[in-house]
């Protein structure tokens, strides 16, 4: 099968990248609008996943783990992003249910654990500066600082 007649239900299959032309079409429409409610959604989950884990914590060691548990949500953000975005379906739950997926920027390929989790990194810490955001308006194909950093490209699933 030749690089061009690559399609987008195959998503474990590299697509080519080379700049936006390389795209296929309709990968970059809306992708910022999807990206903020993403955003929420995943804020959401991971604040819920923090509180069950802080509460559980909490219970099991009588109060004692009280000291340990203010860095648990950038803790929990870390994983969260790193093993969703890592994972199979290439995007976190909010991503997913807003249609998008992170890939190399370079190939197409699934993104490595460790990007992932650079990747989520660089976000929590662009929002200590958020003209850092808008970069995004002036990039062709829609990244972010951030996702430039990391070598990453968030696309819709079409």
């Amino acid at each position: 099968m030749s690089q061009t007649s690559i399609r987008w239900s195959q998503p474990l299959q590299p697509f080519p990248m080379r700049g936006r032309a390389g795209l296929p079409v309709g990968a970059l429409d809306s992708v910022r609008t999807r990206r903020i409610l993403a955003v929420c959604f995943d804020f959401i989950a991971v604040s819920i996943f923090s509180f069950g884990l802080w509460l559980a914590l909490l219970v099991l060691t009588l109060g004692l783990s009280l000291v340990l548990l203010p860095p648990l949500f950038p803790f929990v953000a870390f994983f969260y992003n790193g093993l969703t975005v890592s994972g199979r379906k290439m995007a976190t739950p909010g991503m997913r249910a807003m249609g998008l997926e992170i890939r190399t920027n370079d190939s197409g390929d699934r993104v490595t654990f460790l990007a992932a989790a650079v990747h989520a990194v660089l976000f929590y810490f662009s929002w200590m500066f958020p003209p850092i955001f808008l970069w995004s308006l002036f990039s062709e194909d829609k990244r972010c600082l951030h996702d430039v950093f990391a070598d990453v490209i968030v696309v819709r699933r079409i």
